[in-house]
C-alpha cells in the first residue's frame, strides 16, 4: 500500500474549520517538500487544482527553487475545466510557463512512455466529485499504471470528498461493466477523497506504483465541502454547485436515458425533465415514496448550449431535487425517477443502452425498471455489496 505523508498537523485530529481545510497542495508546500524535492515533476491537474485563495497548482510549482516542474496533463474538460464532457481534449503549450501539456483524454488516455519521458515524480491534484462516474479518479488511475510501469513514484495531493465522506451509497460497478466512467468495483456514492481511493486501487485493486498520499489538512469525514472555506470552482462546465454533487450519484443515470439532466442550464444534475413530462404529476408522485431528506417540485427549463443534443432551446418539464439533508440518497431516489418517468413516457422513452448499463454498473437495473418491479426490489439486492466494500475500503481511508 502507498504511504501517507505526515504534515505538523494530524488531518485526522483536527476539526472542520472555515478556512480552516488546507488542501493537499498546502501541505506539501509547507512540510513535505522532500517528496518532490531535486526532481523533475509531472503534474496531472485542472483548474481545480489550486489552493485556498484559489492559486493555482501550475503557478504554486513552475519555478519553485526545490524541484523542476517539466510536464503538464490534462483531463476530460481539459486543464481549464471548459470543454465540453466527452469533447477530445488536444495536447497543446501552457501560456504562461510554456510546459507542455499532455492529453489523456483525446487519443490517449493513459500516459505513454514517451509522455513521461524526462519525470521522476507524477503528480495529481484535481476535484472528485465522489461519484463513480466521474473520470478524474479514471485519469488518476490509469495515470498510476503508467508511473507503476515506468518506475515512477506516484504523489497524490489529496482533497476532500465534497459530498462527504461518511455517506456509501448505491449500487456496486459488476466488473463486467467496467469503463472510463466506473473502472472498479465501487458505489455510485463512494464517500472516498481521491487520495483514499489511489491508496484501494494499489491495496485492493493491484495497481502496482509506489504511492504517496499528502492529506488535506483539517477535514474530517462529515465535513461537506460548503464547510471547508475552500472556493467552490466547478470542476465541469456542468457541476455549478455542491447541491448538483449532491443530485450526482443519481441523476447522472439519466444520461443513458432521453430525458435532460438539466445540462445547459444553472441547475444541471438537479433537474430532470423532457416536454411530454407533467411535472406536477410526477413530483407528486415522487414525493409519494418519501425518501428520507430530498423533496421534489416541479420545474419548466430550457437547455440552452446543453452539449448532450437533448431538447435544444425547446421548455421542458419535469422536477428539481430539493435536498433537506446532505446524507439523503439520490442513487435511490434516482431508482424512482426512472420508475416513474419511465411509466410516464410511453412510446416517448428510450434507452441508450451500452450508456445506462455502464453507469449502472449492470444491466440489472433497466431491465427490472422493463419488468415493472418496484422501488424496493430494484434496490434489495445492494445492500450487501455495499457493507462488503465500505469493508474492503476501510484498511485504506486517512480521516478517520
Amino acid at each position: 500500500m502507498g504511504c501517507v505523508g505526515s504534515p505538523d498537523e494530524s488531518a485526522s485530529d483536527a476539526q472542520p474549520q472555515v478556512a480552516g481545510v488546507r488542501p493537499g497542495i498546502e501541505v506539501l508546500l509547507r512540510d513535505s517538500l522532500h517528496l518532490v524535492a531535486g526532481r523533475r515533476v509531472g503534474l496531472v491537474t485542472n483548474h481545480t487544482g489550486v489552493d485556498r485563495t484559489g492559486r493555482s497548482d501550475i503557478d504554486l510549482l513552475a519555478g519553485h527553487e526545490a524541484f523542476d516542474l517539466v510536464a503538464l496533463y490534462s483531463p476530460e474538460h481539459g486543464i481549464r475545466g471548459v470543454e465540453r464532457a466527452g469533447a477530445a481534449i488536444d495536447s497543446s503549450v501552457d501560456e504562461r510557463t510554456g510546459l507542455p501539456i499532455h492529453s489523456l483524454y483525446g487519443e490517449t488516455r493513459k500516459p505513454t512512455p514517451t509522455m513521461l519521458d524526462g519525470v521522476d515524480v507524477l503528480v495529481f491534484d484535481m476535484q472528485d466529485i465522489g461519484a463513480r462516474y466521474y473520470t478524474y479518479v479514471s485519469t488518476m488511475a490509469l495515470a498510476m499504471e503508467a508511473a507503476g510501469e515506468q518506475g515512477i513514484p506516484f504523489l497524490v495531493l489529496d482533497r476532500p470528498n465534497p459530498i462527504r465522506g461518511d455517506v456509501v451509497q448505491g449500487s456496486v460497478l459488476d466488473p463486467e461493466y467496467a469503463t472510463f466512467v466506473g473502472m472498479y468495483p465501487v458505489p455510485m456514492r463512494h464517500g472516498m477523497t481521491p487520495g483514499e481511493l489511489a491508496r484501494m486501487y494499489v491495496g485492493a485493486f493491484g495497481i502496482d506504483v509506489e504511492l504517496h498520499v499528502v492529506p488535506v489538512d483539517g477535514w474530517t469525514r462529515a465535513t461537506l465541502f460548503t464547510e471547508t472555506g475552500l472556493p467552490w470552482i466547478p470542476p465541469s462546465p456542468n457541476m455549478p454547485s455542491v447541491e448538483s454533487a449532491l443530485a450526482y450519484p443519481g441523476t447522472c443515470l439519466f444520461e443513458g436515458t432521453p430525458l435532460s439532466v438539466g445540462r445547459g442550464t444553472d441547475r444541471a444534475f438537479q433537474w430532470i425533465g423532457a416536454p411530454w413530462l407533467d411535472g406536477e404529476s410526477l413530483a407528486a408522485a415522487l414525493n409519494g415514496y418519501e425518501i428520507p431528506g430530498v423533496r421534489f417540485e416541479a420545474v419548466a427549463f430550457t437547455p440552452v448550449d446543453a452539449g448532450d443534443r437533448k431538447f435544444e432551446g425547446q421548455e421542458v418539464y419535469g422536477v428539481q431535487l430539493i435536498p433537506e439533508s446532505s446524507d439523503y440518497d439520490a442513487s435511490r431516489a434516482v431508482v424512482a425517477m426512472l420508475i416513474e418517468t419511465y411509466r410516464a413516457s410511453g412510446s416517448n422513452w428510450g434507452w441508450f443502452v451500452a450508456h445506462f448499463d455502464r453507469l449502472a454498473g449492470s444491466d440489472a437495473l433497466r431491465l427490472g425498471i422493463e419488468a415493472g418491479q418496484d422501488l424496493d426490489a430494484l434496490t434489495r439486492g445492494w445492500a450487501a455489496p455495499l457493507a462488503q466494500f465500505e469493508e474492503l475500503r476501510a484498511p485504506f481511508l486517512i480521516y478517520d
